[in-house]
C-alpha cells in the first residue's frame, strides 16, 4: 500500500534511510569528536583551555535552540528543502570551522554549525516515519539508530587519531565531502510528496504566521540552560553570579514558554502533542536515554585516560567495542518490536543499563582493557531496547502531519538529557572526589608515614590518594546511574498497549 507521506517516491525506502543516516552520523559525531582536540585548539589559537571550551558550548547552544522549532521550519520551508538547507549550512559551516583563523571565528563557525545540524534529526525521523510502513518502521529506526548511537562511540577515538596524526582542522573537513554526497543523493531521490506539500500550502495560508515570542522564549530559556550546564561546576554553579543570572533567566522563560505555547493556535514549539500520554512518558524515557548514554560516553574514555592512564586512541577504542553490540543487536530489536509490546523492550533496555552501570561500579585500578571493553559492550548492547522502541511508539496515536513536531520534541528531550547527564557527571566527580581525599586523608601525617624525607614522601602517597578518591567518585556515580536506570523501569509500565505494527498508524 502506498503511503502518502513517503519520500520515498518511486524509489526503494531504504534507499532513503542510508541517504538521510549519512548526515546525521556526522553531526552526531560532531557532538564528540572536537572534546579530544581541545588542547589542541587551544594551542593553535593562543588560548585558554577555558576559553576553548566554548568551541563545544557554542554548539550546543545553538543546537539545542534549533531542534525544538524545527518541526515548524520543516512545515513552513517544506520538508526536502528544510532538510537540504540544513545539509548545506552544516557542511559549508564545517568547512569554515576547518579554516577558521582565530577563536572568535571558529566559535562563529560552530554556532552555525550547530544550527544547521540541529534540524537534520528531526527531519529525517520523521522522512523515515512517513517513509515506512508500520511493521517495517523499528528496522527503519534501527538502521538509522546505528548512525545515532554509534557515532558518538567513535568520536572520541576517530577525533583523537585525526588530531594526532594531522590536525584538528581536519575533524571539520571531513564533514565537507559527506555533506556534498548527500546533497546530491537527497536532491536526485527524496521527494515531498503531495500530502506533505500541502501542509507547506496550509502553513502558508494567509501569510506566515511567525510565533515571534515563542521562538524568543525558545532560543533565551534553552540557549541560557544549556550555557549552565557546560559551565556550572566549572563556575561553581549558584556560587557565581554569571550562573546564577542565567539560571533565573532560563527558568522564566522557559515557565513564559509552556504557558505560552499550550495558549497559542499556531505554536511554534508544539507543546500541546504532550496532552498525549504515550508520547509525554516516551519523552521522559529518551531524556533518561540520552542521560545515562551521553554521560557514560564521556565519563568512560575519560577514567581510562585520568586513572588507568591510557592515551586518546585506545581509551576511545573501548568505546568502539559498544558500538560493534550496539550494531549487532539493532536489527535484532528491530525485528523484536514486531512482535513484542515496546514498553517491555524500554523496561528491559533500563534493566540491562542498570546492570551495565552496576558493572562499572565494581571497576578498581587493576582492571585491564578487556574489562572496560566488556563493560561498554554490556551497555551497548542495551542501548537498541531503548532508542528503537522509544523512537517508533513515540508516534502511535499523533494526528498526520505531526511527524515532524514530534521527532523534534523526541531529539530535544535525548540533547537535553546527555546535556543533563554530562553535567551531572562532572559535578558528582569533583564532588566526591574531595569527599573521598578527605576521608582517606584524615589522620594522616609527615611523622605517621614513619619514612625517611618525610615531605617528599607526604607529596608521592598524596597522588596515591588522588587517584583513589578519584577513583571513588566513578564508583559513586556508576551506582548513581545504576540507580537512575532502576528507578525509569516501572515508568516504562506508563506507555499504552500499543501493537507494534499500530504504531504511527495514523497514515
Amino acid at each position: 500500500m502506498a503511503l502518502e507521506r513517503s519520500a520515498a517516491g518511486d524509489h526503494n525506502p531504504w534507499l532513503i534511510a542510508i541517504i538521510v543516516s549519512m548526515a546525521t552520523f556526522m553531526e552526531v559525531l560532531d557532538t564528540s569528536i572536537a572534546n579530544v582536540s581541545l588542547q589542541h585548539i587551544a594551542g593553535t589559537m593562543a588560548a585558554s583551555q577555558e576559553e576553548s571550551t566554548w568551541v563545544l558550548t557554542s554548539y550546543l547552544v545553538s543546537n539545542a535552540i534549533i531542534l525544538p522549532i524545527s518541526g515548524w521550519l520543516s512545515r513552513v520551508v517544506g520538508r526536502k528543502r528544510f532538510y537540504m538547507i540544513c545539509v548545506g549550512v552544516f557542511g559549508a559551516s564545517s568547512l569554515l570551522c576547518g579554516l577558521a583563523p582565530s577563536l572568535g571565528w571558529l566559535i562563529t563557525f560552530r554556532i552555525l554549525q550547530g544550527m544547521g545540524g540541529g534540524g537534520l534529526a528531526p527531519s529525517e525521523q520523521s522522512i523515515l516515519a512517513d517513509s515506512f510502513a508500520p511493521e517495517q518502521r523499528g528496522q527503519a529506526f534501527a538502521l538509522y539508530g546505528v548512525a545515532v548511537i554509534v557515532a558518538p562511540t567513535l568520536g572520541p577515538t576517530l577525533g583523537g587519531f585525526i588530531t594526532d596524526s594531522y590536525s584538528w582542522r581536519w575533524i571539520f573537513l571531513i564533514n565537507v565531502p559527506v555533506c556534498v554526497l548527500s546533497l546530491f543523493l537527497v536532491k536526485m531521490v527524496l521527494v515531498d510528496p503531495p500530502a506533505v506539500q500541502k501542509d507547506r500550502e496550509d502553513a502558508l495560508k494567509g501569510g506566515i504566521k511567525v510565533d515571534f515570542l515563542g521562538f524568543i522564549l525558545v532560543a533565551v530559556g534553552l540557549g541560557c540552560l544549556q550555557v549552565v550546564l557546560d559551565k556550572g561546576t566549572e563556575d561553581d554553579w549558584f556560587g557565581s553570579d554569571f550562573i546564577l543570572s542565567f539560571a533565573i533567566i532560563s527558568g522564566i522563560s522557559l515557565v513564559a514558554l509552556v504557558i505560552w505555547e499550550l495558549a497559542n493556535d499556531d505554536p511554534i514549539v508544539d507543546l500541546p502533542l504532550l496532552r498525549n500520554r504515550n508520547f509525554a512518558a516516551s519523552m521522559v524515557v529518551m531524556f533518561a536515554t540520552g542521560f545515562i548514554l551521553t554521560s557514560t560516553t564521556q565519563v568512560l574514555p575519560q577514567f581510562l585516560q585520568t586513572i588507568m592512564g591510557y592515551d586518546a586512541t585506545k581509551a576511545g577504542l573501548s568505546l568502539t567495542a559498544g558500538g560493534c553490540a550496539t550494531f549487532v543487536m539493532m536489527p535484532i530489536v528491530g525485528l523484536l518490536i514486531r512482535k513484542i509490546q515496546p514498553k517491555y523492550l524500554i523496561a528491559f533496555g533500563l534493566l540491562v543499563e542498570s546492570l551495565a552501570c552496576l558493572y562499572l561500579s565494581g571497576f578498581n585500578t587493576d582492571i585491564n582493557f578487556g574489562h572496560a571493553a566488556l563493560a561498554r559492550m554490556f551497555q551497548g548492547a542495551g542501548l537498541p531496547f531503548l532508542f528503537l522502541p522509544i523512537t517508533t511508539v513515540s508516534y502511535a496515536g499523533l494526528p498526520p502531519g505531526k511527524s515532524n513536531n514530534a521527532s523534534a520534541l523526541i531529539n530535544t528531550m535525548r540533547n537535553l538529557g546527555g546535556s543533563f547527564g554530562i553535567s551531572t557527571a562532572v559535578c558528582v566527580l569533583a564532588r566526591r572526589s574531595q569527599f573521598h581525599h578527605a576521608r582517606l586523608a584524615e589522620g594522616v601525617t609527615p611523622f605517621s608515614l614513619r619514612l625517611p624525607n618525610p615531605a617528599g614522601k607526604l607529596a608521592a602517597f598524596d597522588r596515591v590518594l588522588g587517584r583513589q578518591a578519584d577513583m571513588w567518585s566513578y564508583i559513586d556515580l556508576f551506582i548513581v546511574l545504576a540507580i537512575l536506570a532502576a528507578a525509569l523501569i516501572p515508568f516504562a509500565f506508563l506507555l499504552s498497549k500499543v501493537k507494534p505494527e499500530e504504531a504511527h498508524g495514523a497514515h
